[in-house]
């Protein structure tokens, strides 16, 4: 057989262990073993065909080589360990800040709840009707203990304990609000 056709099909199998690693975790090998077969049929093509037909295939793996391994990096996230290791693009939707999700979660602000299950800090909340997974400002809440809603924070509901005694504020004016109930921290200096 024409040592030429030993080069071709040695760099043919050096693009097709480079593919196979793409998709075959390996730890190396078949990179080691692909890299192996294009340099033996490189260097049987300037061996037994000179200078010329050497840095021919040299050139053709050089750009084969990168488009080899552009295919595969393309066709990859469609196989089945592809989909298994990528995570799913979002929808449009999805990503929008005025989804109709958020904007339903925004009218919560300023209403009271009562907590279904003890929130370590997250728990779930029942307000008018509707069951609101929330998390509560870092102490912990009974369960059965009223709450009201103090901000949200993208898709995060953040809850606060109500006084029995206490009536809520319900107005969204914050300046008509108790200072205590904004949660603010003294503004007396601790180092003083």
């Amino acid at each position: 057989m024409d040592p030429l056709v030993w080069s071709v099909l040695l760099l043919l199998l050096g693009l097709a262990l480079v593919c196979i690693e793409v998709f075959v975790p390996s730890g190396g090998i078949l990179g080691f073993l692909s890299i192996a077969s294009l340099m033996a049929g490189i260097i049987l093509a300037f061996y037994h065909r000179g200078p010329e037909v050497g840095f021919l295939f040299l050139v053709v793996t050089a750009v084969a080589l990168p488009a080899a391994l552009v295919l595969a990096f393309r066709y990859w996230p469609k196989t089945p360990m592809g989909r298994r290791l990528l995570l799913e693009v979002p929808s449009g939707e999805a990503v929008r800040p005025d989804s109709p999700k958020r904007q339903q979660l925004r009218q919560l602000v300023g209403k009271v709840g009562v907590a279904k299950s003890l929130m370590m800090p997250s728990g779930a909340v029942l307000i008018d009707g509707a069951t609101i997974d929330a998390l509560s400002e870092g102490m912990s809440i009974e369960a059965g203990q009223r709450v009201q809603v103090i901000e949200v924070r993208g898709t995060r509901v953040l809850v606060r304990p109500v006084d029995e005694n206490q009536r809520p504020a319900a107005s969204d004016d914050v300046l008509s609000q108790p200072i205590e109930s904004l949660g603010l921290d003294s503004l007396e200096d601790p180092l003083a």
